[in-house]
């Protein structure tokens, strides 16, 4: 094809190469090093003066250091006299930010977690020991809950103190020292309300962080870039946020291939949705196929203290309700998982856009497994596993993980072995999508039937 010049990052360099295979043109050389602080430095050694410059550059690995390479690239070609030059993001970044303030220990998503021998894979958390410290969030083992609490010994009686010695120390050691107290002139202004999972206040208020969808946005378009193609966004509303045009690939036909050739008597299978997220996507795949369908719901409720109400509360001519019991408890949120469809010796298949962390996917296969399923797949389009991800799932009940090379996945096939990993190839469809869009021809059939 003429005029054609395809240019790779260096998030995922195999991905650049098996599409320019599939287009059979040659790849376009760039020159990429760092200096000793860090800083990015391209060239790129190919003539693109009045050229369709396609630059291929995932959002795996580096993030912030690839997403700036792809910056500088789309400013060199544009810099250079390039016709066009469209960003193709198989992945694209900084599309999975959470609109509430992050938590990990609420939301249980880590941001970086480290690898562990043994998982838990439950989605209520535990209940905690008889013996907690009140000023700590840690609680007792298992081998600390059969000893007897200490005594104190008052006037020859024994009574129960309810603490742990650890404590007891720390507050002998804490009356030694003087602690002068406080005067506070505005408690509106620092007695601050407690904030739930979801970043919301008794009030209802909600707490605000930035969104960096439209930071992205404006990014990609003020370096130069006149085009984009991604697959599966995570928010296909994340596409208003260009003002250029946005081709947003979808894996659905890749995934339902797979199911119709490779799972044996797929019409029994169970189409699953691991959260009520990705409901519509997976239950496009059910009514694609003909097969059933389930869906795993978490909710997240405040636990109800169960302690009955102080006793100034009480004396007081004003009764308390339950709601008041409620808010003045601490916001502490206990998750919920229900899973609506019957999936009892059947085999199952949860299909998501993105693994990450594995704490929902793996969660999902083990109520799977609890309420009778035969079998697990998991279809996963944008396989990330980062941090100990890959050790969750090797150790979860999934007994088999389908993802696409949209990232590189050389790394996890050496971990978990091609019996229990398989990789599908989406450069076709990149490849398609970029032939089309070279030679001004429609790209809507590779929503429907991919390539």
């Amino acid at each position: 094809m003429r005029d054609l010049v395809v240019l790779g990052g260096s998030s995922h360099p195999s991905l650049t190469r098996t599409i320019c295979r599939n287009l059979t043109i040659e790849q376009g050389e760039v020159s990429s090093r760092k200096f000793s602080n860090g800083e990015t430095s391209l060239e790129i050694q190919d003539s693109v003066r009045e050229k369709d410059v396609f630059i291929v550059q995932s959002g795996c690995g580096d993030v912030n250091d690839n997403f700036i390479e792809l910056l500088i690239m789309i400013a060199a070609c544009k810099t250079a006299s390039a016709k066009r030059v469209t960003a193709v993001l198989p992945l694209f970044p900084y599309s999975r930010q959470p609109d509430s303030p992050h938590a990990a220990g609420l939301t249980g998503a880590p941001s970086i977690s480290t690898k562990k021998e043994q998982y838990t894979y439950e989605s209520v958390p535990g209940t905690p020991g008889p013996f907690v410290s009140k000023n700590s969030d840690t609680f007792t083992s298992d081998s600390d809950s059969h000893t007897p609490p200490p005594t104190l010994n008052l006037g020859g009686k024994s009574v129960f103190s309810g603490l742990k010695p650890q404590v007891e120390r720390t507050q002998s050691y804490s009356s030694k020292f003087f602690t002068p107290k406080s005067i506070v002139t505005n408690s509106a202004s620092t007695n601050l309300p407690p904030v739930d999972a979801y970043g919301k206040t008794e009030s209802g208020y909600k707490q605000w962080i930035a969104q960096n969808g439209t930071l992205i946005a404006n990014l990609l378009v003020t370096a130069g870039a006149d085009r984009l193609i991604t697959m599966d966004l995570h928010d296909p509303q994340f596409q208003g946020f260009f003002n250029i045009p946005v081709d947003n690939l979808y894996s659905r036909p890749l995934l339902k291939h797979y199911i119709l050739d490779y799972i044996p008597n797929y019409q029994e299978c169970v189409i699953v949705s691991p959260d009520s997220g990705g409901a519509k996507r997976a239950t496009a795949v059910a009514d694609a196929i003909g097969c059933s369908f389930a869906l795993i719901h978490k909710e997240r409720r405040a636990k109800v203290a169960k302690n009955p109400p102080s006793t100034a509360a009480s004396s007081s001519s004003v009764p308390m309700s339950a709601s008041n019991t409620i808010l003045s408890s601490s916001n502490t949120m206990v998750a919920t998982t229900m899973l609506v469809g019957d999936v009892r010796d059947k085999v199952c298949v949860l299909i998501d856009d993105l693994v990450d962390t594995s704490y929902t996917i793996t969660r999902a296969a083990k109520l799977l497994k609890d309420q009778g399923a035969k079998y697990v797949y998991a279809l996963v389009t944008h396989g990330v596993f980062s941090g100990d991800a890959i050790n969750r799932v090797n150790k979860s009940a999934i007994d088999k993980v389908i993802t696409t090379n949209s990232v590189p996945q050389s790394e996890r096939m050496k971990v978990l072995g091609s019996d229990k990993f398989e990789v599908l190839d989406v450069s076709r469809i990149l490849a398609e999508s970029i032939r089309r869009i070279h030679n001004g021809e429609s790209v809507s059939m590779l929503f429907d039937h991919g390539w």
